[in-house]
């Protein structure tokens, strides 16, 4: 019988780690190894090319005892007897190896491991059945549920209150188990406690383009106020900083990756409401402009909860105009549309509906589906050279901007490292126009070639 083994999570972040081998079974090591922080050294006489750019440091030469020194931790993915080396070498240096496909060279053993909203489970078989670990992975993860994120906020800020009251160990659990259950009872359930406290108040608030400055005054005063937030995907940090009091909630949703259910959301709302907090929603831009803000009110009146919207700057005119675009502009354009551009069958009957080139067309969440957006509006007449630009950030220190063509809308270059931020897309004669004063400065004709481009995409 083997050994029985001690599950532990380390923080390898900044540290120094070697991996002996340059093969296959080492690149996966060391694409594990760089997504956790860890400093790769790789020793090999040959590398694959895919393991390059991931380590900090190659010796394509064989192994020597010394690679170990310095190293808080041992991959050994070369040979059995290149392996048993590096055991050897690692056990004299008080340090941990793993010994790919050779329990009997480690001491430390890699799992199948699911990693979801700070939630880590790992599985392992001692190194005997890596392939059934894998498998136990994948059948876990199918049954771990997607708002588990939310979980692990609502269980960090119960931790707290039951240390401050002093609640002993045994009865947290418990306690747990009822508090989540209540994230997916009915919003107009009675409350389970049979003397609830006077209830709170909810402000739905709209966040603007991200610069707390460009807060309303009564946003920033909700949020000094606040004993909880829930806060979206795209809310910048810095206007979290105007709550120090609050318990914060990330209840953010991003395409095609696992959030909580809007329904959720809702519950969550009346429940600390009902606990007599002060609550504040906070949204992107407006909370009523593809904000779902009404469908919370909705919630909240039908659950008798107090509640208030505090409008924000929407992010469909914001946006824009922080990148010098104004959605509509005397001789080219009198009004504008704002659209949702993550479903085609949403967005069509509008785009069939307006007359090419006759608006501003601006579209929220539309970055993923921007060459189907592109493509139908070609389809429905717009002409390819219809001036277009993406504005990144807005108002984020890291903001950026593409201007364009429609024709050129699909490829568009988006930079890996402003990815995350939320975009917006300008579709008409406007977004050639570039009215920020130093682009002014330098291009005080702007008027005249865009008047030109006017002309000949409008039919």
């Amino acid at each position: 019988m083997n050994e029985p083994l001690l599950p532990i999570f380390a923080k390898l972040a900044g540290r120094q780690v070697v991996v002996v081998g340059g093969g296959a079974m080492a690149l996966t090591r060391v694409r594990q190894l760089a997504e956790a922080g860890a400093h790769v050294t790789v020793v090999a006489p040959s590398v694959r090319p895919e393991i390059v750019p991931l380590a900090s440091a190659i010796r394509t030469r064989p192994f020597e005892e010394s690679d170990l020194d310095g190293a808080w931790y041992a991959v050994a993915a070369a040979t059995a007897g290149v392996n048993r080396a590096v055991a050897a070498a690692a056990e004299g240096r008080r340090i941990l190896v793993n010994a790919v496909d050779d329990p009997g060279a480690a001491s430390a053993f890699t799992t199948g491991v699911i990693r979801r909203d700070g939630v880590t489970v790992a599985i392992s078989t001692e190194g005997r059945a890596p392939a059934l670990a894998g498998l136990l992975r994948e059948a876990i993860d199918s049954l771990l549920p997607p708002e588990i994120g939310a979980w692990t906020e609502v269980a960090e800020w119960e931790r707290r209150e039951w240390k401050a009251a002093g609640v002993p160990f045994q009865e947290r659990r418990p306690l747990l188990l009822r508090v989540l259950n209540e994230l997916y009872a009915p919003a107009s359930a009675p409350a389970p406690h049979p003397a609830r406290p006077p209830c709170g108040f909810v402000s739905i608030v709209g966040g603007g383009p991200g610069d707390p400055s460009l807060l309303t005054r009564r946003a920033a005063d909700r949020l000094g106020e606040a004993d909880v937030v829930l806060y979206d995907a795209l809310v910048d940090p810095r206007v979290l900083d105007l709550a120090p009091k609050a318990h914060r909630f990330h209840v953010g949703k991003r395409s095609g990756a696992p959030s909580i259910s809007q329904g959720a959301i809702n519950r969550l709302l009346v429940r600390e409401a009902r606990r007599g907090k002060r609550v504040v929603r906070l949204k992107c831009g407006d909370p009523f402009v593809l904000g779902r803000g009404g469908e919370e009110a909705q919630a909240l009146a039908a659950a008798g909860v107090p509640y208030e919207v505090v409008p924000g700057v929407s992010s469909a005119i914001s946006a824009p105009g922080l990148a010098g675009i104004p959605v509509t502009h005397r001789g080219l354009a009198a009004g504008f549309a704002v659209i949702s551009g993550h479903r085609a069958e949403t967005y069509g009957p509008m785009l069939e509906a307006i007359a090419p080139g006759s608006m501003t067309m601006v579209v929220m969440m539309g970055l993923g589906g921007r060459a189907g957006l592109a493509e139908g509006m070609i389809s429905r007449g717009w002409s390819p050279e219809t001036p277009a630009a993406i504005v990144l950030g807005a108002s984020a220190p890291r903001a950026t901007s593409w201007r364009g063509t429609l024709a050129g809308l699909a490829t568009a270059p988006l930079p890996e490292e402003v990815r995350d931020l939320p975009g917006t897309i300008v579709v008409g004669a406007v977004a050639a126009l570039d009215l920020r004063p130093e682009a002014v400065a330098e291009n005080p004709n702007q008027g005249s070639a865009i008047d030109a481009v006017a002309r000949r995409i409008v039919p």
